[in-house]
């Protein structure tokens, strides 16, 4: 019996168990990895933004997207029109590449004469997942006095390439541009509505980024059109959006660099719109290259950083500060309404569908235009400057009036607090945080390098106890699971209890650990803690994981541009820092590579500057996803239990390979 259930086992798991996936077959298997499922939206988006490209390019003045009466939808351009001759290394169709391949496009061209300077991203998948996720697509594209089309079904070729003379006669038929119809799948997704009010904002924001860009939506169904073409701008729309009257005048500006600055490429910068208001909530509405990024991310951090700055230099200018009251950026930025157009060369994105900026250096792109241009409009006008800096100093005083009562009521009966725990100063849960440090040595650098006003840091010492079968009543006999609970303010408790959370200290509890498998294996050990002992601080979104870099980038001095460095989360950010590098003059191997073995070899500034300050550092939030508790609970027991050694094996052996990072 022995014998027959090896065999069995070996047969199972052999050669031919091992599937490469190829083309667009990933993508169909895990559409959820690429692309929203909830509605065909972003895969409509996705085509979209490659017209929008085109008309950022300075190549088309025209957007059409209809809704067809059969759930189609098409978008038609007045661009170059997409390519269609043999690409020279692929020997097929360009047009078919396109479509066919998730690594493929204009985009990556980056260099003199390339397609594109600025783009929505290099992910590189675009109109291929779009293709991968629909019945149908249809692609024309006019060039060259040609019209070529080709039409797909399921991510395959349906109908091959065919080229006709362009008579200028047939219906559609027009100089130049590329008109793609879309048949989505209704099995990759939730619903096969568009959701309209989205679509109507997304195309509206086009015509709004692009003055002189007419964007047209005509539904079939409804037999109804809508026209876009803001020729004002950011303005208008901010205006228009806005429900109370500002304070001050909307403040308008822009920035790019030229071909000869110092830090950042040609074109790069940004244009933008504020208004302040002391009613209504806040519009805030941010781009890069066209791209709607909902979550905001480093471009916002750098409007916020300019317009902070710039407001904190014009009281210290005017002495306008009260004494005691310390001026914080949310101070500035809490009645803040605004819409941010960036333009950055390379951008890197959070997840497929680009929600979240992530380029670092866009912090710095945008606060190095923002700050110098509004710091003359507020000195020009004196009287717009004491107002704001009025409003700025009110949210200040209302902020610390609130820690102070925060304070008040947990005066009594607070446990010691651990020795080796640095408080901070402040005791507003919105902005304090903890730090939960791996080794005496980086708590060193992060005590140096943290906001003392907002931010606290405990050493821990080596790995911490897995606790994932400890009684709640054993845990204090550990004197790391002790300090953790004293320090945070929130007794043990389990996924049924109604903890008393009024003691917690922390808006953010976060874990950082080193970017290498021992810190892998701390955090694990600490998200067993609070998942297990501490679940309601998860629930109510209290928990994160900060994320260092892994590697660090010197780049030389070319030309009149100074020397730099940048940093990398990961193997795929260090190849794009080189790429972007090699495309301005730099070859790789001029770089010098640095990787960090720990956090203790990072001095203060440099963890500050990567991992602490809120604006350039990466911090995810701990959540269940998908999941519930109890599903969540029996795989955590199959990875932390102590008698679980070979359930954990055989997930390792038959699921290893499919681990997900979301990064």
């Amino acid at each position: 019996m022995a014998s027959k259930a090896s065999t069995v086992t070996t047969s199972a798991y052999a050669e031919s168990s091992i599937r490469v996936l190829k083309g667009l077959e990933p993508v169909k298997q895990r559409p959820g990895m690429y692309t929203r499922t909830d509605t065909p939206l972003h895969i409509v988006q996705e085509v979209l933004d490659n017209a929008a490209d085109e008309a950022l390019a300075g190549f088309g003045k025209r957007i059409k997207l209809t809704l067809h009466a059969d759930g189609s939808v098409s978008i038609e351009d007045d661009g170059r029109g997409i390519p269609y001759g043999l690409h020279p290394e692929e020997n097929a169709p360009v047009i078919e590449l396109v479509f066919t391949r998730l690594h493929a496009g204009g985009k990556f061209d980056k260099g003199q004469g390339g397609a594109y300077s600025f783009s929505g991203g290099l992910h590189g998948v675009g109109v291929s997942v779009t293709n991968a996720l629909a019945r149908r697509l249809e692609v024309t594209s006019y060039r060259d006095g040609q019209v070529a089309r080709i039409v797909f079904a399921g991510g395959d070729v349906l109908e091959p390439l065919s080229v006709r003379p362009n008579q200028g006669s047939a219906e559609g038929d027009r100089k130049q541009g590329t008109t793609v119809r879309v048949w989505p799948d209704g099995r990759y997704f939730e619903s096969d509505a568009l959701p309209l009010g989205e679509l109507v904002h997304l195309l509206r924001s086009k015509a709004v980024l692009m003055p002189g860009v007419t964007v047209q939506l005509i539904d079939e169904k409804k037999k109804d059109s809508q026209t876009w073409q803001y020729k004002g701008g950011l303005l208008d729309y901010l205006q228009q959006s806005l429900s109370a009257e500002p304070v001050i005048p909307v403040f308008e500006g822009a920035g790019f660099a030229d071909a000869g600055h110092d830090s950042f490429a040609e074109g790069e910068g940004a244009a933008w719109a504020v208004a302040f208001t002391e009613e209504g909530a806040p519009v805030r509405e941010s781009y890069v290259n066209l791209i709607p990024t909902s979550a905001g991310g480093t471009h916002d951090s750098g409007l916020r950083d300019g317009l902070f700055q710039a407001v904190k230099s014009f009281i210290e200018l005017h002495a306008l500060l009260p004494k005691g009251v310390k001026l914080l950026p949310e101070d500035v930025f809490a009645r803040a309404s605004y819409v941010l157009s960036a333009k950055v060369l390379d951008p890197q994105f959070q997840g497929q569908i680009k929600e979240r900026l992530n380029s670092r250096d866009a912090v710095r792109l945008v606060s190095s235009f923002v700050r110098p241009a509004l710091e003359l409009w507020l000195n020009q006008h004196v009287e717009y400057g004491k107002k704001l800096a009025e409003l700025a100093i009110k949210a200040a005083q209302s902020r610390q009036k609130a820690g102070q009562k925060v304070e008040k009521r947990k005066g009594s009966g607070v446990a010691v607090l651990p020795g080796k725990l640095t408080d901070c100063e402040s005791r507003d849960l919105r902005y304090n945080e903890l730090f939960l440090v791996e080794g005496d040595s980086a708590g060193g650098s992060a005590k140096m390098g943290r906001d003392k006003e907002s931010q606290a840091i405990l050493p821990l010492r080596g790995k911490v106890l897995n606790t994932w079968e400890v009684e709640r009543d054993r845990l204090f006999a550990n004197a790391e699971v002790h300090d953790i609970a004293v320090a945070i303010g929130v007794d043990p408790h389990g996924p049924h209890d109604s903890p008393d959370l009024s003691g917690l200290r922390y808006g953010k509890v976060c874990i950082l650990s080193d970017a290498d498998v021992d810190g892998s294996h701390i955090q694990v050990l600490l998200l067993t803690l609070f998942f297990r002992h501490f679940p309601k601080l998860i629930e109510a979104g209290h928990v994160y994981v900060a994320r260092p870099p892994l590697y660090r980038v010197d780049v030389p001095a070319r030309g009149k541009k100074p020397a730099s460095k940048h940093y990398a989360l990961d193997e795929g950010e260090l190849a794009a820092i080189l790429d972007k590098c090699a495309k301005e003059g730099v070859p790789r191997e001029k770089c010098q590579i640095s990787r960090f073995k720990g956090l203790g070899e990072m001095s203060a500034e440099q963890l500050w500057e990567t991992t602490l300050n809120p604006d350039t550092r990466r911090l995810l939030p701990v959540q269940l996803g998908d999941l519930d508790f109890a599903t969540t609970e029996a795989r955590i027991t199959q990875l932390m239990g102590k008698g679980e050694a070979a359930a954990r094996r055989e997930l390792m052996e038959l699921r290893g390979d499919a681990v997900e990072v979301d990064v």
